[in-house]
């Protein structure tokens, strides 16, 4: 694709790489074939393709207006169309710089600006889990629109003593995950202990960024990211973890972005690169020990896996994650567009509930002609969605694993 960008954009960092990856684009349109929003929408301007000629116009001079604001927010970034495209146009990056350009230049309207902020500050406050276990304890007088957005809370159960494992690995403390579904935390800890590996958080590590970054604060996120890579350091550095383990795979994603958006600073450059190169979900962790695991493990489970956008788009896990479950020996049933977003997308089924419900509902459908006992997935907002839909449970498939080994161990 060829392009002339306006002067204000020609020889800046943003214009140069978003150059770069426009003109990759041979607009083929295979893109639009597997995009969840033009599958729900049937709009052109709702597909990448669109999306892309909506950013190379502004990049070349055209003011871009509410409408072209709203096209990019209702873009689920789950790069599916990444995973199809033939030139590899890196469209997620592409559409990070369009939103930042065009809401540097569209202001949005009072009621808006407000949700966002209020959505933002509420995930990242430190009155969010006390907010919730509220609302959990409350969940059954809840409308039936807000009880769908609060978790059933389960209890996290024991902690094992893990400092005395050659083997250490540090986790993400998160932001949402620690308040909404703690059994995850716990349940990864153990699952880990049981392989003889022991993950402890590093004091001062907190939101991975994607929060801030997908709700109109990017230099917020930035810091944040910063702000990891400063706590992960000096333990990083002494050679003491030997990786940084994701059970949020939403998270895993945007840590593993760090190199990217923290290229150009001189002082966080090299070390979130060294950082990044540590990253690994928790199904690369514990994936060379499925054999150890499996023989105290009970008979299989019939279960359907949805893997999270940013699990098999993102980070191209999704392989070594199902042969995990079936090594495991959950018994995986197939069905129908796995390869498509769930709806949720962070706080996406906030912002667009329209859309959101529709391709979850579409999803559910899709998993219910598989017939499972259990919904696994890997990341907690998917797990959430999923679960406001449907009775059949939707668990992070570390939780089931770790109440197997629990139950096996109880005789």
């Amino acid at each position: 694709m060829q392009t002339n960008l306006a002067s204000w954009a020609s020889g800046t960092d943003l214009g140069n790489e978003a150059d770069a990856i426009l003109r990759r684009c041979v607009h083929c349109g295979f893109c639009t074939a597997t995009c969840p929003t033009y599958q729900v929408l049937g709009d052109e301007l709702d597909s990448p393709r669109g999306r892309i000629y909506l950013i190379k116009q502004v990049l070349e001079g055209k003011e871009p207006t509410q409408s072209t604001q709203q096209h990019l927010d209702r873009c689920l970034t789950c790069r599916n169309c990444e995973t199809t495209c033939p030139s590899g146009v890196e469209y997620g990056h592409l559409v990070d710089i369009g939103r930042k350009i065009v809401d540097e230049r569209v202001e949005r309207s009072w009621g808006d600006r407000t949700r966002r902020t209020l959505l933002r500050k509420a995930m990242l406050s430190p009155m969010f889990a006390p907010a919730m276990r509220l609302g959990q304890s409350l969940r059954g007088l809840l409308p039936q629109a807000l009880r769908r957005k609060v978790p059933e809370r389960r209890d996290a159960g024991p902690l094992p003593q893990v400092g005395q494992h050659a083997r250490q690995v540090l986790m993400l403390a998160g932001c949402v995950q620690p308040a909404m579904m703690p059994t995850i935390d716990a349940a990864t800890i153990r699952v880990l202990d049981a392989v003889g590996i022991g993950a402890r958080i590093a004091p001062g590590a907190g939101c991975c960024g994607a929060v801030s970054f997908h709700l109109d604060a990017q230099d917020e996120a930035v810091a944040q990211m910063r702000a990891n890579v400063d706590a992960w350091w000096p333990l990083v550095q002494d050679g003491k973890v030997e990786a940084i383990v994701m059970n949020a795979s939403g998270c895993g994603a945007m840590v593993k972005e760090y190199a990217h958006y923290l290229r150009h600073d001189a002082a966080y450059a090299q070390k979130a690169a060294d950082i990044v190169a540590l990253v690994k979900d928790v199904a690369e962790i514990v994936a060379p020990h499925a054999g150890l695991l499996r023989a105290r493990l009970p008979a299989g489970m019939r279960a359907a896996f949805h893997p999270p956008c940013t699990l098999q788009h993102w980070q191209g896990l999704r392989p070594l994650s199902e042969q995990l479950l079936a090594d495991l020996g959950f018994e995986l049933q197939p069905f129908a567009d796995k390869h498509l977003c769930c709806g949720s997308a962070g706080a996406y089924s906030v912002l667009n509930p329209d859309i959101a419900l529709e391709l979850r509902d579409r999803k559910l459908g899709a998993i219910a002609a598989a017939s499972p006992d259990v919904i696994l997935s890997a990341n907690i907002g998917c797990i959430g969605h999923l679960q406001s839909g449907t009775d059949t449970p939707v668990r992070h498939w570390v939780e089931v694993v770790d109440e197997q080994l629990r139950r096996a161990a109880q005789g």
